[in-house]
């Protein structure tokens, strides 16, 4: 790239220097040019007072028969005799430009004729006046100008004596012809000075000379000053274009180019002297979030910060920006397993001091993967893909936390790519399905209706779990078009339940939820299926809320316009539940599962249970409880006064049909009072545990003695509980 911009710019130079020049040139012939003009008009206005006289001395000559050549000036003696002045006439002459010294300016005069055959032995041709061989003239040309100046209309005729150079001689010539001469009669040619003319305009011309030299100097200054300037900004472009495909232009730090290229080179170093690279890759953890709640002027103010910290840890290891939120570092000094987690760890722990930009503290979370080339063989792709994969192990396992590669990631993405490419052809395929998982009420064991589940139903690997698929159809994208798959068909399958007092909730993760757009996929599938909108529920989360509230709250609006039910899930997880409530009526409140595994057990966990029920009761929201196993955990929940109830003991992911052919799966509340605890029948096959429940002081405020009484319905065989199965997002 510098050679171009090298030859560009010396072919820049000669090209100014030849414009310099030349207008140097112009200026100095335009100052000849000004200075033979001055000297015409000076000659000319010296003898134009006395045309008069030295055309009577003419008319004298002409009718006299011409004297022989003085002594003083001897011209050739074969010809010219008679194209003599006679020496009276040339005295004459010569006193009319008399000079206040007494000096003349005439030096000679001769008669020049027509070139006729009666002219023989006179001055026919002017450049035969020997004034040139005799060294009076300097220029031999300005003798071939006397015919033309006898040729022209005025009678009076400067010629200076000027070489092409511009060089002026000691004479110049005037010549004079009467407009009255006839064809045959001869000219007048004086040799006059013009040294003394010269120097009368030697001041004009030096200063002529001077605004000459002047411009010129200027000019080839200006040229320089603009050349030197487009240099330097060339040198300067070509500086910041060198630094800008070198560096990335936020944090400063090289980028992907640079980084691979050093990689490479350490590689082929480090087998040469048998020694190990290190590399960690390093990204940012939510930081679209960042960008969505606080804008990306911040955004990048964060990055900067981060690469700071980075070089703060990393001190004289190379730190890259290899994208938007990615970092990575190369360990040439440095690269044993212990020093380098070592030094993992305590880039983990630079990160814990939030930064401060615009008064706002924003936390740091960093996820590393590291991974180190142990012999010649590996190669910078092969290394970086290995961190790769030991970050995007990091990044779920929690985030904010570092992990090193083991041979065994391998399998692992190549699982999650078969799953890629297999998610892409169950969506072309239609290979997905959905069960349904029953909502009940605690107040009478009605059912009220059903969350809508997804479950992949793979040819040849049979069914697949969502959470092996789901976490990786949001990574790639496809969660969106899955997610609306869900959607539409959730729609389209509840509209044709025979019971349509039935409801049908449908979750939407953060990944697919994009404001603006949510609202039309969901009127879409609404107008679709013909569904009421007043049986479909939608279920959120609070960590959709943290980015971009604004809009999703505007979207939620919308959707809640339609006559859609909005359900917060898993409550209480996230960071700011109450301060979301505040942002939106919610319709419902989903208490996590994680709250109701250890309900009985903890007090604090009762504690939570019972301020969210009243919460609910309070905001007038519908609590639903899931993720119930057990008939303790109903009868609690039930003695907190909780609204819907929804886990494995009152079934699992299933159709439609076999819920509704099991309900009632327990006897309904047809009496008053709660639905749990149940008199349990003397001829069930397995007990259910004794409703003898020791309840926490919160939850007994609320709960009342129910007679004992029997139940006439048969008691249903309860269902073996296996884990739990993560939802489907969508």
């Amino acid at each position: 790239m510098a050679a171009p911009i090298v030859r560009s710019n010396i072919v820049i130079f000669f090209i100014s220097m030849s414009l310099v020049l030349t207008l140097a040139l112009g200026v100095y012939a335009s100052n000849r040019l000004l200075t033979h003009w001055l000297v015409v008009r000076g000659l000319e206005q010296a003898f134009l007072p006395q045309d008069r006289s030295i055309g009577k001395i003419l008319s004298d000559i002409a009718n006299q028969q011409v004297a022989p050549a003085p002594p003083g000036l001897r011209l050739s003696p074969q010809q010219g005799q008679q194209s003599r002045i006679p020496a009276a006439e040339l005295a004459a002459l010569k006193a009319l430009s008399q000079q206040e010294n007494g000096n003349s300016s005439v030096v000679d005069a001769a008669l020049v004729y027509p070139a006729t055959a009666d002219n023989a032995g006179r001055f026919t041709n002017p450049a035969d006046v020997p004034w040139h061989r005799f060294e009076l003239l300097r220029s031999p040309s300005v003798l071939g100008l006397v015919n033309k100046a006898f040729s022209s209309k005025k009678e009076i005729v400067a010629l200076p004596d000027m070489t092409w150079q511009g060089k002026f001689g000691q004479n110049a010539l005037i010549t004079y012809r009467p407009r009255n001469a006839g064809p045959n009669d001869p000219g007048l040619l004086l040799l006059v000075t013009q040294n003394d003319m010269l120097k009368s305009l030697t001041p004009l011309i030096w200063s002529i000379s001077a605004a000459i030299g002047g411009l010129c100097l200027a000019s080839f200054v200006f040229a320089g000053i603009l050349l030197w300037m487009r240099f330097y900004d060339q040198v300067r472009t070509n500086r910041d274009i060198q630094f800008l495909a070198h560096h990335d232009t936020l944090t400063g730090l090289p980028n992907r180019a640079v980084f691979n290229a050093r990689l490479t080179e350490a590689l082929r170093l480090a087998q040469a002297k048998a020694s190990n690279i290190g590399v960690m890759l390093i990204d940012v953890d939510k930081f679209k979030e960042i960008n969505d709640t606080y804008g990306h002027g911040i955004g990048d103010v964060f990055l900067q910060i981060v690469g700071e910290r980075l070089k703060a840890v990393f001190g004289n290891h190379l730190v890259a920006r290899l994208s938007g939120d990615e970092f990575a570092v190369m360990l040439t000094s440095i690269s044993d397993p212990g020093r380098m987690t070592r030094l993992a760890a305590d880039m983990i722990s630079a990160t814990e001091a939030p930064c401060s930009i615009d008064g706002k503290d924003i936390k740091i979370s960093l996820s590393i993967g590291l991974a180190r080339a142990t012999d010649g063989s590996w190669r910078a792709s092969r290394l970086l893909h290995c961190a790769d994969l030991a970050l995007y192990r990091a990044k779920h396992s929690g985030r904010s936390t570092f992990s090193w590669y083991t041979p065994g990631l391998d399998a692992e993405a190549q699982k999650r790519k078969e799953v890629e490419e297999g998610l892409v052809k169950a969506l072309k395929f239609n290979q997905f399905k959905l069960l349904y998982q029953p909502q009940y009420a605690l107040k009478d064991g009605s059912l009220k209706g059903f969350e809508a589940l997804i479950r992949w139903e793979h040819p040849t690997k049979g069914m697949i779990r969502p959470d092996i698929f789901i976490p990786i159809a949001e990574d790639t994208g496809l969660i969106e078009e899955i997610g609306t798959w869900v959607l539409n068909h959730a729609c389209q399958e509840a509209a044709l339940w025979s019971d349509r007092s039935r409801r049908v909730a449908v979750n939407v993760s953060p990944a697919q939820f994009i404001a603006g757009e949510t609202q039309k996929r969901v009127a879409q599938a609404l107008q679709n299926s013909k569904l009421d909108p007043r049986r479909l529920e939608i279920e959120i989360t609070e960590s959709l809320l943290i980015s971009n509230t604004d809009a999703v709250i505007e979207t939620l609006r919308q959707i809640r316009d339609m006559g859609v039910s909005i359900a917060m899930d898993d409550f209480g997880t996230g960071y700011s539940s109450l301060s979301y409530l505040s942002l939106f009526p919610f319709d419902k409140i989903k208490i996590d599962k994680a709250f109701i595994q250890n309900l009985g057990k903890d007090a604090s966990t009762d504690a939570i249970v019972t301020s969210i029920v009243g919460l609910g009761r309070s905001l007038d929201v519908t609590i639903t409880a899931e993720g119930v196993e057990t008939e303790s955990q109903t009868i609690l929940l039930s003695a907190a006064g909780c609204d819907l109830v929804q886990g494995y003991m009152f079934g699992k992911p299933d159709t439609v049909a076999k819920h509704e052919a099991a309900y009632p799966i327990f006897p309904l509340n047809t009496s008053g009072g709660r639905w749990f605890p149940q008199q349990q029948q003397q001829d069930r096959k397995a007990t259910i545990a004794s409703p003898k429940i020791k309840l926490s002081p919160k939850l007994a405020q609320g709960a009342k003695v129910v007679p004992a009484r029997r139940v006439a319905a048969k008691k249903p065989q309860r269902q073996d509980v296996e884990p739990l199965p993560l939802k489907s997002t969508g």
